[in-house]
């Protein structure tokens, strides 16, 4: 089901002309920034269950300005 979905979104933003990196850090940072919130704002939790590093979290939170929610 999830794969349906994606496809369709994959096709529907090719027909609109999304470039792929514009498609790339939106998802990355709706992604980051959803579990964020599921981790109450825990930096070393959230890295965790995106599985990358603290501070690649910390990097890329920074390149799409977003802020660490309070806790």
């Amino acid at each position: 089901m999830i794969a349906e979905r994606l496809e369709r979104l994959v096709a529907e933003m090719v027909e609109k002309g999304v470039q792929f990196d514009d498609a790339v850090h939106e998802f990355e940072k709706r992604f980051i920034c959803r579990v964020l919130g599921s981790c109450d704002g825990s930096l070393t939790k959230t890295a965790d269950a995106l599985g990358i590093h603290r501070n690649t979290l910390t990097r890329k939170m920074g390149t799409y300005k977003i802020k660490k929610r309070a806790g």
